[in-house]
């Protein structure tokens, strides 16, 4: 261990260049989110996103039908002739900028995704309307996903909660396919 002496003290040189490499690490990621805020990114996990020339995936962004209450709900699932995936989502919310960053944006699940009618109900604001809808299907908050059959059916027993990596949310929309 190299030991420096200042100021009349001893102390570890080692631990010294170790706080300062932390705190220039701290501050390059805080500038990083900063610049990124300032560019209009709202992706926390890809600050920078916006300022690099990164081109869109094939598909481009998925393309979601908004849903603002529970009657909004009520009235697309009346006879949607195919799937229904219902997507509750919050800007806020991690877990769903990682569902879209990772999940949503693979092909695969891109593919069956294609055969549904995709539902998003963004409850970022949290007013009544969004609390209804969280209630309506006992859920505390996002992400959250809901299906249903053919007929505007709940499938019960299939929900995701949480973030689900592409291969293991496939599983999921392979079981929602089949009813």
């Amino acid at each position: 261990m190299v030991i420096q002496a200042v100021n009349g003290e001893c102390r570890p040189l080692l631990g010294r260049r170790l706080g300062k490499a932390l705190g220039v690490i701290a501050l390059v990621a805080g500038v990083a989110l900063l610049v990124g805020a300032f560019s209009g990114a709202r992706d926390p996990l890809r600050p920078l996103a916006g300022l690099t020339s990164e081109a869109p995936t094939a598909a481009g962004p998925v393309q979601w039908t908004r849903v603002a209450s529970v009657a909004d709900l009520e009235q697309k699932l009346r006879s949607p002739g195919k799937p229904v995936m219902l997507d509750f989502y919050a800007d806020w919310c991690v877990s769903c900028k990682q569902m879209e960053a990772y999940t949503f944006s693979d092909p695969k699940v891109r593919a069956k995704m294609d055969g549904m009618l995709l539902l998003q109900a963004d409850v970022t604001g949290n007013d009544e309307q969004d609390k209804a809808l969280l209630k309506r299907f006992s859920l505390f908050g996002p992400p959250g996903i809901i299906f249903f059959d053919a007929q505007g059916r709940e499938t019960k027993g299939l929900r995701v909660i949480g973030y689900q990596d592409a291969d293991r949310f496939l599983k999921s929309l392979s079981l929602a396919a089949e009813f």
